[in-house]
């Protein structure tokens, strides 16, 4: 798979992305995806060819090893990589069809605009940006379980027993280079509770930083009289009115 044309896809977030967002997206390619391409490739490389089990019996090696490795870890993790990182072009999916809405409103209202910034997280875009993360944590936490239901844990044995037919009897069975794999392994499940947190973290800042409502108070100047004071406050609250039914869309 092109990777890098997945990441000059995602690099385009970045303009609507939070500080959170930008750390995400800069961990996964640069702790997972680089490391899946230059190094977890290679070490996976030669699961197949190199597992060995004590027996000739045809067929009893290639049964073994599908049954210890019902699916294999670099294809999982190719998987988990792309339903991680795709909901995040929802959100650029959603600043594309804003400025087509104020592109259309424009030309029809001799050059005034709909929106002020189509980018800023407001009204229906703070929730698909929401939403994303939302997926985006839970594809990952749905793929670590599933690494950790499969195989019964993160482990990488060096000996595995192996009982099925045509078989003749209870064989053992060896991973080459288990110790390096396990090492990968680990790295790559914390590298995904760390995105994880990283969402947790983006959507706090959402709800307290970007949900609640902002004061639309308008401190008091002493130099003017009291009834233009008002009248400054007034027009703060129905800007504020204004950007809000602006942006809810």
């Amino acid at each position: 798979m092109n990777w890098s044309a997945l990441e000059s896809l995602l690099s385009g977030v970045n303009k609507y992305s939070t500080v959170f967002g930008r750390v995400w997206l800069s961990m996964v390619f640069v702790f997972r995806v680089m490391v899946f391409v230059v190094a977890a490739q290679p070490v996976w490389g030669d699961e197949n060819k190199d597992f060995v089990c004590n027996t000739r019996q045809p067929g009893c090696t290639n049964v073994c090893y599908d049954s210890i490795f019902p699916i294999s870890h670099i294809r999982l993790w190719a998987l988990q990589l792309i339903f991680v990182t795709c909901p995040s072009l929802m959100v650029v999916a959603h600043v594309k069809y804003r400025e087509g809405k104020d592109s259309k409103y424009t030309a029809q209202h001799q050059g005034s605009h709909l929106y002020a910034n189509p980018g800023k997280k407001r009204g229906g875009l703070w929730w698909t940006y929401l939403v994303s993360l939302i997926f985006k944590a839970g594809f990952d936490v749905a793929f670590l379980y599933i690494l950790y239901y499969i195989y019964h844990g993160y482990d990488m044995p060096r000996l595995s027993k192996c009982a099925l037919e045509p078989c003749p009897n209870t064989v053992d069975c060896y991973i080459s280079r288990p110790m390096e794999k396990k090492i990968f392994t680990i790295f790559m499940v914390v590298s995904s509770v760390l995105c994880v947190f990283m969402c947790i973290l983006e959507m706090f800042y959402l709800v307290t930083n970007i949900a609640l409502p902002r004061s639309s108070y308008v401190r008091v100047d002493p130099t003017i009289g009291s009834q233009q004071n008002i009248n400054r406050q007034k027009k703060a609250e129905e800007a504020a009115a204004t950007e809000h039914y602006l942006n809810h869309f």
